[in-house]
């Protein structure tokens, strides 16, 4: 991999965004960022597998009723059967997505994994301990990630993605603690908050506990321990899969500014950072190099 000073964002004299870009930018401004740094003929297809992402994702906040949901999910299936088979894409995302597919070799399987992954939304209890949160990460956010990275032509450091996403995905899911307890779900896994006596009632109703903070630690710790392999396969990765990478370093920024609100999960601000420039955080993400 060439230094991260090779990265070319969008410029003012970009065209305007497609409308799945549109959608990108305001349902995941992270990943949306990060898109600006790939390869300009790249861009709309990483845009067609994040509205994919956003759409899919999106359907436990828009459906309560399980059966409603596990519908939509199977709907999403047989579009991606259809589609791979020469059938007509059903909607603009599976028109895209059918495009980035043909054009990148994208690998069903892992779009069907994700699916089958959130299915886990419309379970009626949390996950049952961290390994469970953990593979509910690696299936849709580490997907997702190993998704992006082989359409960039990552090569050979795809583990290495997956695993960051799977970090990024355990980073996500705390930050949205407070936005999921509105909603009435939670994803902090319920071994783990019994045995350090957190009342998950009073998380649901947004009041926090005093042995959450713990919870939240060792979490913490787990989606560190994900984004590592990045940095030991970072000269591994060609330039232009680099930006597939970079929510490794924003990760490490939410991390830290939870750690210094001490890993108090309602605290205000920290999960909305502003990112820094991503050049900055890649360099101090892989120590430098």
């Amino acid at each position: 991999m060439t230094s991260s000073s090779t990265l070319s964002p969008v410029s003012r004299s970009s065209p305007p965004l497609s409308p799945l870009g549109e959608q990108v930018r305001r349902f995941d401004r992270d990943r949306f960022i990060t898109t600006l740094m790939a390869p300009p003929a790249r861009r709309e297809a990483l845009f067609a597998l994040y509205a994919f992402n956003i759409e899919v994702a999106r359907i436990a906040e828009l459906v309560r009723e399980p059966l409603l949901g596990r519908i939509r999910l199977q709907w999403w299936r047989d579009s991606l059967a259809s589609v791979s088979a020469g059938g007509r894409p059903p909607s603009p995302i599976m028109a895209a997505l059918a495009d980035a597919m043909a054009a990148c070799g994208l690998d069903l399987s892992r779009l069907d994994r994700i699916l089958d992954t959130h299915e886990a939304d419309f379970a009626p209890e949390p996950p049952a301990d961290l390994r469970a949160l953990t593979d509910y990460a690696a299936g849709t956010s580490g997907v997702l990630a190993r998704l992006a990275f082989d359409l960039l032509g990552g090569g050979r450091a795809g583990e290495a993605a997956e695993s960051l996403g799977t970090g990024w995905g355990l980073t996500g899911l705390l930050r949205a603690v407070p936005f999921h307890a509105s909603l009435g779900r939670l994803y902090l896994p319920a071994g783990m908050l019994a045995s350090a006596g957190v009342d998950a009632a009073r998380v649901l109703a947004g009041q926090g506990d005093p042995g959450l903070a713990g919870v939240a630690r060792r979490i913490a710790a787990e989606a560190r321990a994900h984004l590592a392999p990045a940095r030991r396969h970072r000269r591994d990765i060609p330039r232009d899969a680099l930006a597939a990478m970079l929510t490794g370093p924003l990760a490490d920024g939410y991390l830290n500014a939870l750690a210094r609100q001490g890993y108090n999960l309602f605290a205000p601000g920290w999960g909305r950072l502003s990112p820094r420039p991503l050049r900055l955080l890649w360099h101090r993400f892989t120590g430098g190099y």
